[in-house]
């Protein structure tokens, strides 16, 4: 009995809690959609990325991004943009690979 109280708390846990990046820093719960797999949050190379004005515009290719499959732009306004906590871009998209939901870029972008 204590032990499945065990891991229904670490289950309870898993669900609630946002994933983290590499680098140990927690994407906000709503950018990865509670999923602690880690399969929608991830970095970005920084050469897919250039800062244009009032934003970003993100030039994806299969490889950037797990699930990207084919090419993508997006161009994502500054107003929209999450701090990130270790100097490098990060992307999340859901539901799909045509969603970007969040999107976390270094301080002093600009």
């Amino acid at each position: 009995m204590r032990m499945a109280l065990i891991i229904a708390s670490i289950l309870y846990a898993s669900t609630v809690e946002a994933h983290d990046a590499h680098s140990g820093w927690s994407y906000d719960l709503y950018c990865c959609n509670g999923d602690d797999r880690g399969g929608d949050c991830q970095q970005i190379p920084s050469s897919s990325v250039r800062i244009v004005p009032g934003g970003y515009q993100l030039t994806l290719a299969p490889g950037d991004h797990r699930l990207v499959t084919r090419r993508h732009i997006f161009k994502l306004p500054q107003s929209t943009t999450r701090r990130s906590q270790d100097s490098e871009y990060h992307l999340c998209l859901f539901p799909d690979e045509n969603t970007p939901r969040c999107f976390y870029a270094p301080d002093m972008s600009f």
